[in-house]
């Protein structure tokens, strides 16, 4: 694969992600009720990977620690904030809406090789690291979420300081806004230069307004709930009264979770034909043949699932991403089920196109795994949600850990056995026979934590002993 590419012009990237878009939202992953053909043809035409998961992260604004991951290739606790910052465990400090300065993002390391880098819709990660990312943008949306008319954008700004005065609300929907800039950035694009153009949707994250033809696609009556759906949840995780999860009534009622989910599912109907465009566009300029395109999100949602309305959390439903890969190098119609990290993109990117990387990305790339080397994934991936919940999976066996902070949260412990439970509904960290893989999980999430200097530890008698 890396020997066919010696000697060709650089492949272009045209890097999508989403907010909120978990894995199993997409037609190609196995969800029967989502209509998803654009994502589909990708998938079938490309990579599609089944075990790719973010870390979580240190404050609500779950996309502010996952986008920093992807973008600098390092762990959630590294790549926004300084070693002390973190010690402190200053959770709600703005400076972890901030990358760390002295990690080069993904899209800077590109413009450094002579890539033109151009950033179009959301940017959650400060202005400053947007500035040294791009050489240029349009519709730029710095923040987390807002309505998807009336969004505040800006124009590109060649200094970089972009005054929030300068900032104009959209007369569009935000994705097609953003689908708009893509497409007029690719047919305008005639240099000889390789382009690494990022496209970050704002959809399909609350406030869920799709236009009414897209809902109108998805009637109540077909839309079924999850299977492990509940009307609460059935114990204090430390975060049960964040604002993602007051959108919805207490307890649950399942035609208001149907009716988030025929609003989500409308949303990224939506995307998804809007992504098509941009397709179309790749083809119509005669691009999409030497163009890697890149489908991922920043984390997942819950939406009624175990009684839990947002991602604050680190079940599956809230960790587990899309992620699908198309393009010269890459093979048709595979499926990759290796576990892997949000951080791996970076790498993997980088390699695919013999991209020079940064020395301090942690992440690992998967072209092993595309090559058909399955020891090269990951053994175990962990996720972490401010200071009350750690997680540590070998895709098979799971471990959450639950820790009281003050007024809220749980000293417990849960272990799923994924196998037999993809819902994680039964809770196994009390039967005998799942001993074993209690104390070898223990012991690995406290490795972890300790390697990547979380600011809490792991407290057990089994890691004592």
């Amino acid at each position: 694969m890396r020997e066919e590419k010696a000697g060709k012009r650089k492949p272009n990237i045209v890097f999508l992600i989403a907010d909120d878009h978990r894995f199993d939202g997409i037609g190609a992953y196995g969800n029967e009720v989502v209509r998803t053909p654009v994502l589909d043809d990708l998938a079938a035409k490309g990579v599609r990977f089944s075990s790719m998961y973010t870390m979580g992260g240190q404050t609500a604004a779950l996309c502010v620690p996952s986008r920093a991951s992807l973008l600098t290739g390092t762990n959630i606790f590294k790549a926004t904030v300084s070693e002390k910052e973190v010690m402190l465990g200053q959770t709600e400090n703005q400076q972890l809406w901030e990358l760390n300065p002295t990690l080069p993002t993904l899209p800077e390391v590109y413009r450094r090789d002579g890539y033109k880098t151009f950033g179009i819709g959301k940017w959650h990660n400060g202005k400053a690291s947007y500035a040294r990312s791009f050489a240029g943008g349009a519709n730029v949306f710095f923040g987390g979420m807002g309505d998807h008319i009336g969004l505040p954008v800006h124009d590109y700004d060649p200094s970089g300081i972009f005054h929030a005065d300068d900032a104009k609300p959209s007369d569009k929907f935000s994705t097609e806004l953003f689908a708009d800039s893509a497409v007029d950035f690719i047919q305008q694009h005639t240099d000889e230069e390789p382009f690494f153009l990022y496209v970050a949707f704002t959809a399909p994250h609350d406030p869920r307004t799709p236009p009414q033809a897209y809902l109108d696609q998805y009637p109540l009556e077909g839309i079924p709930l999850p299977g492990n759906y509940m009307t609460e949840h059935p114990f204090d995780n430390g975060e049960l009264s964040v604002r993602d999860e007051c959108l919805a009534s207490f307890p649950r009622k399942p035609d208001e979770i149907r009716q988030h989910l025929a609003e989500y599912y409308s949303m990224i109907t939506h995307m998804d034909e809007q992504i098509g465009r941009i397709v179309q566009a790749l083809q119509d300029s005669n691009q999409d043949e030497h163009t890697i395109i890149v489908y991922t999100a920043d984390h997942g949602i819950a939406l009624g699932q175990h009684g839990l309305l947002g991602k604050q959390n680190l079940y599956e439903h809230s960790l587990h991403i899309p992620l699908i890969m198309r393009g010269p190098g890459l093979q048709v119609g595979a499926e990759v089920r290796g576990l892997g990290c949000q951080m791996d993109i970076y790498p993997t990117l980088c390699e695919l196109t013999q991209t020079p990387t940064n020395p301090q990305v942690e992440g690992r790339s998967l072209v092993p795994l595309l090559e058909g080397s399955e020891d090269a994934a990951r053994k175990s991936i962990f996720g972490a949600y401010k200071n009350v919940q750690r997680m540590v999976s070998d895709g098979r066996w799971k471990l959450i850990r639950y820790f009281r902070c003050g007024e809220v949260g749980s000293n417990l412990t849960q272990l799923f056995n994924l196998q037999t439970d993809p819902w994680e509904l039964s809770n196994v960290a009390e039967d005998p026979a799942g001993e074993d893989h209690l104390k070898r999980l223990e012991e690995e999430l406290l490795a972890w934590q300790v390697a990547v200097k979380d600011p809490i530890k792991l407290v057990s008698e089994r890691s004592q002993g």
